[in-house]
């Protein structure tokens, strides 16, 4: 059967996030990061490389699919690039964590982008990404982030037409970008401000809300133009503006009832910025409480690692004089934190001193 989703969403509580910790870090030699086939010849262009994590390995991500994720798996994502006019490769590596995938999966994911920054001598700056709460660097790889029920297994090409489970994706401009994601089969999922696409296998509709976006209805006839491609150009393929009487060719097709309230996204009770310290000065590693507020570049020590929270995003900085307990604690460290906050799932990015990082740069004053 189509889309078959895991039984339950991530849980932090029970999460392996330790393996960010001494444990994990003690065993991720360049050794064992040397003999993962999937990073041999990686880092050495500029580009995007995408693997996702199937039974504890790192498997290659089709280029057709860069852009659409599952929300039952995790994924690892690599971004290799050159600033203008030098030649010095550096690297960005996510990974991203679906609202259904497994701990054993994005535990593993973690384990291997720290293998991963290894193998490539440390230079990567780290960045965990959770579904819905995915940071601007890394939705800004993609024209179009689509987020799709279920495994990679489930896509409609592995089934036949018959077994086809109808869906509803919904279109929404972010800036520059459009978002895809698929929601529930109702109607209270669909709103006048944006495009949704009901994907019946055979029967592909296009629904343009009253105050949709002229990009938001070209995107989303792109992807329908897709999927029939994809069929063999078999699917009949409506468009149904709202108000049009046809529209209830398209209503009849979704359930009643409210929204997942999984699916909304909270905001921060507090927006105020906090600053942490990482310390093992006095013997023992202690998590300190620095600053709430306004965060200058002064206001970070070479000697520790810092966890800077701004409620939209939160930063993982690495002294150059940081201890290797501090470094090897600082993920782990952050992980919890996040926990015990009501905003546990935003980005989170680890850099070294002395790293480019934009997004960084931008929340801290000079």
């Amino acid at each position: 059967m189509a889309h078959l989703v895991k039984a339950k969403t991530y849980d932090w509580k029970d999460t392996n996030m330790a393996l960010f910790g001494s444990d994990t870090e003690k065993k991720v030699k360049k050794e064992s990061a040397d003999s993962e086939p999937m990073w041999h010849g990686i880092g050495k262009q500029v580009g995007l490389k995408i693997w996702r994590i199937v039974k504890f390995k790192v498997t290659e991500w089709p280029k057709e699919d860069y852009g659409k994720f599952y929300n039952g798996d995790s994924y690892i994502v690599l971004n290799t690039y050159k600033e203008k006019d030098k030649d010095e490769l550096l690297y960005d590596v996510h990974f991203w964590i679906g609202k259904y995938s497994t701990q054993d999966e994005y535990g593993t994911a973690a384990y291997k982008t720290v293998e991963l920054d290894t193998f490539l001598n440390d230079k990567p700056i780290q960045h965990r990404e959770v579904e819905g709460y995915e940071s601007e660097l890394f939705k800004s790889y993609f024209k179009t982030l689509t987020i799709m029920n279920g495994g990679a297994e489930s896509g409609f090409k592995h089934v036949e037409i018959r077994e086809y489970q109808p869906r509803l994706m919904w279109f929404a401009s972010k800036g520059k970008r459009v978002e895809l994601k698929e929601v529930a089969m109702k109607k209270s999922s669909v709103t006048s401000d944006d495009v949704y696409i009901l994907d019946l296998g055979m029967t592909i509709i296009q629904f343009n809300g009253s105050k949709s976006s002229g990009i938001e209805r070209a995107k989303a006839a792109q992807e329908v133009q897709r999927l029939q491609s994809e069929r063999g150009g078999k699917p009949e393929t409506p468009v149904i503006d709202e108000g049009q009487g046809s529209a209830k060719q398209f209503f009849d097709r979704l359930q009643e009832g409210g929204k997942d309230p999984e699916s909304e996204h909270h905001e921060p009770a507090d927006p105020t910025p906090h600053l942490f310290r990482i310390s093992d000065a006095d013997g023992s590693l202690d998590f300190e409480d620095v600053k709430k507020g306004k965060v200058a570049k002064r206001d970070f020590d070479s000697n520790d690692v810092f966890v800077y929270d701004t409620k939209k995003a939160l930063f993982v900085w690495i002294g150059k004089q940081a201890s290797i307990d501090e470094r090897r604690n600082a993920m782990g460290y952050a992980h919890k934190y996040l926990q015990s906050t009501d905003h546990p799932y935003v980005s989170v990015t680890c850099l070294t001193e002395g790293s480019k990082c934009q997004e960084f740069e931008v929340a801290v004053s000079a």
